[in-house]
């Protein structure tokens, strides 16, 4: 008898719609966070990354677990290591949520800890996203407000944006069949828009004139900063806005569609059901 499914951050972005597609299929669900509260219905645990103490009972009569890294990290690898390990020592399967590019070179900090899995002989799946379509309303809609327009250093660098809801559905199907074991999917949305385009499609959505100002980093820190963001945080961000302006999240691929047997969500899609939030 298959037993649960730990999935970490599960009141977060990706975390919360992958419960519930969990539960749709019938799954039992132990949805980790630091509070332990139940979930969309799913059993609750108390879990903290820096707190090793809580790895037991969140692992507790788990055989498959979802692995990502909460927002906000500067330095992933080290927070995520001793999870990753945990689940190995227990020949937990891991899905684990990387990021678009990881494979480009192995001192990426995501790359190491796929590479920990590859040579841990426990089951593991890799989930690549692109940037989120989520960040208009989650991360820019403050500059929305305040300027009319989305600030970021992303120069006309394009982007295949993808809806968060489609990374969870393909982390739902990595971690419910044995299909995908050991393989890694870089998930897009089906098309790439630079910011000004995206700017276009939420013009549109919205009824409200939304503009893009490309900046230079030193600018966007200082925003950020002045926004009350960790000025180490605001400085990695800005530096992985250089991968968009070179051109290196542009790439589009089919692996929602081969991971969830659907195509992903458009910009557009996700700018029509959010036009109230981000008229507000």
């Amino acid at each position: 008898m298959a037993g649960k499914i730990l999935v970490l951050g599960a009141t977060g972005t990706v975390g919360r719609p992958l419960v519930k597609a969990l539960l749709a299929k019938g799954e039992k669900v132990k949805a980790a966070s630091r509070t332990g509260q139940p979930v969309e219905g799913a059993e609750g645990v108390a879990f903290a990354f820096d707190r090793p103490e809580t790895f037991d009972a969140a692992f507790d009569g788990v055989d498959r677990a979802y692995v990502l890294v909460p927002g906000g990290t500067v330095h992933p690898r080290e927070m995520a290591l001793p999870v990753v390990e945990a689940a190995a020592a227990r020949k937990v399967k891991v899905v684990l949520q990387s990021v678009f590019g990881a494979d480009a070179d192995d001192s990426i900090p995501y790359r190491q800890l796929e590479i920990v899995l590859e040579k841990s002989g426990t089951p593991y799946v890799f989930l690549r996203p692109n940037w989120f379509t989520d960040n208009f309303l989650a991360f820019w809609k403050p500059g929305i407000d305040h300027t009319g327009a989305i600030a970021v250093p992303a120069g006309e660098g394009k982007s295949s944006f993808i809806d968060a809801r489609d990374i969870a559905e393909s982390a739902a199907a990595a971690l419910t069949t044995d299909r995908f074991d050991n393989k890694a999917f870089n998930l897009t949305g089906p098309e790439a828009l630079s910011y000004g385009e995206a700017a276009a499609v939420l013009t549109q959505a919205t009824g409200r004139k939304i503009g893009y100002t490309p900046l230079d980093d030193d600018t966007f820190v200082a925003i950020l900063s002045g926004a009350g963001v960790d000025p180490d945080y605001a400085r990695f961000l800005a530096s992985i806005f250089h991968p968009v302006r070179e051109g290196w999240t542009a790439a589009v691929t089919t692996d929602v569609e081969t991971l969830t047997g659907r195509k992903p969500r458009t910009v557009a899609d996700w700018a029509k059901e959010n036009a109230a939030a981000l008229r507000a």
